[in-house]
């Protein structure tokens, strides 16, 4: 089929069946593909159908200017739609969205303005009250606001909701993330009206305030800044009619980015990380509903692509960064002594000391004989008061600092630090990494020193671990 313009290719996105990555026997899940919109989500729909209400009533005229809050998705499909109509575009996001959504409008010749995130919705700095202001200082602008404009909802009750119903009849439960509110409720308001048994779902991260009045009708609990973009909110905006909703369910963020990053690895799903949250809801729901939920078909509404999240989801450093990502093991120590200290672990290797009051020469003369480079030193009752090293014994009697004669006490270098066969290789590189030395003790054996760790230990465990 060929087509005037890429506003008429929106909709009509595909379902597909998940196969991996949900829990086996409970449900069937599918996923309806709104990333698969030319503008790259589920807010193309209402991109163009708001612009043309606009239109319809006047209220922008040509070369105008569209001015609108997003959090980055809206802002793509207004700006699609404002590139085929010849509008400008003035676009406001708050300052944790990615920066491929704001490079992104900008590739569309968006103005793009960046906001605080943490502030109240009625602060002069939040996202909305800017776009709101920009909307009164810009000649011919419209602002579009698309929280509190019921033509968000319309355009989903008009078109997504039959849409759903078109491509799958025998739906029993839908469930997708709740923002402005105008996609579920639109949704949700056409498909019950056409099918009272669907169940809607909403799904909302932890420290957004809807799952709150959603229970309990009242607003209590202030709302805390969260990583998942695109749902979630910190006031009830006007597109939303819960009497739509049954049920909604809370979601972590590391839930959501890491089942975001499996539905790419496992399902060839190449989706974005609101698309994880409103599955992980999915799988949480059904998980509460007992046999009733077995072998009832979920769709899960996937709203927009993994290619808005390059620098966030799918960068495991930025994921440690913000605690959503355990690091790789590498191991524990004890996997070490196996490879580079086998004898050690059952104590057959001896591990040579010397007393802080022995003589320099005697030292380098055993560290000689052992053919080994360091040696823990005992105070008189034995405890361990550091190392000595063959460098630390060259540049003193070098330096004049000592003779051979004298003791080794002032040469004791004390930066070491006791670990166990049970610590993890990680915490030993650190411990390299700042210049100590790690001492491998058996508090089983009341402590006994099984190994001293060098550098190069690490470095041979490593080369043949990775």
């Amino acid at each position: 089929m060929i087509h005037e313009n890429v506003i008429q290719m929106i909709g009509n996105t595909p379902i597909t069946r998940l196969n991996r990555v949900t829990p086996m026997g409970l449900s069937n899940f599918y996923a309806k593909l709104e990333f698969m919109n030319p503008g790259g989500s589920v807010k193309d729909r209402i991109g163009y159908w708001l612009i043309e209400d606009a239109e319809k009533k006047g209220v922008i005229k040509p070369g105008g200017t569209i001015v609108e809050a997003t959090s980055g998705n809206t802002g793509i499909g207004l700006a699609v739609a404002a590139a085929i109509k010849g509008y400008k575009c003035i676009f406001v996001l708050p300052d944790k969205m990615s920066l491929e959504k704001i490079k992104n409008l900008r590739a569309f010749g968006a103005r793009v303005v960046v906001t605080p995130t943490a502030v109240a919705p009625d602060d002069p700095r939040s996202y909305y009250q800017v776009a709101r202001q920009l909307a009164r200082e810009t000649q011919n602008a419209f602002y579009i606001n698309q929280y509190d404009n019921l033509a968000n909802r319309e355009c989903h009750y008009k078109t997504t909701g039959p849409e759903i119903l078109r491509q799958m009849p025998d739906v029993d439960v839908i469930v997708g993330g709740l923002g402005t509110g105008g996609t579920m409720c639109g949704i949700g308001r056409y498909v019950k009206e056409k099918k009272p048994s669907v169940k809607m779902i909403a799904v909302d991260p932890v420290g957004s305030i809807i799952y709150e009045y959603f229970k309990t009708g009242k607003i209590k609990t202030a709302p805390k800044t969260y990583k998942i973009e695109g749902i979630g909110e910190d006031f009830i905006p006007g597109n939303f009619d819960l009497s739509i909703i049954d049920d909604v369910v809370q979601i972590e963020d590391k839930e959501s980015f890491l089942l975001t990053r499996d539905l790419l690895t496992k399902e060839g799903i190449y989706c974005g990380v609101s698309s994880g949250s409103a599955l992980a809801g999915a799988i949480k729901w059904a998980k509460t509903q007992g046999e009733s939920i077995y072998n009832k078909k979920i769709l899960v509404i996937f709203p927009d692509s993994g290619n808005r999240y390059l620098s966030k989801a799918f960068d495991d450093d930025w994921m440690r960064e913000a605690g959503l990502l355990d690091s790789v093991s590498l191991g524990k120590v004890i996997d070490l002594l196996h490879l580079v200290h086998p004898h050690s672990i059952k104590g057959e290797t001896p591990i040579f000391m010397a007393k802080q009051t022995d003589k320099v020469s005697f030292v380098i003369e055993l560290l000689s004989n052992k053919g080994i480079s360091q040696l823990p030193v005992t105070d008189d009752a034995q405890w361990i008061k550091g190392i000595v090293t063959e460098t630390s014994l060259l540049n003193a009697l070098y330096t004049g600092k000592v003779k051979s004669n004298d003791i080794i006490e002032s040469l004791i270098d004390a930066s070491v630090e006791f670990v166990t066969p049970d610590d993890s290789i990680e915490k030993i590189s650190k411990l390299i990494t700042q210049g100590k030395v790690p001492l491998v003790h058996n508090q089983a054996k009341s402590g006994m020193l099984l190994a001293i760790i060098t550098k190069i230990d690490l470095l041979n465990y490593l080369g043949q671990r990775i």
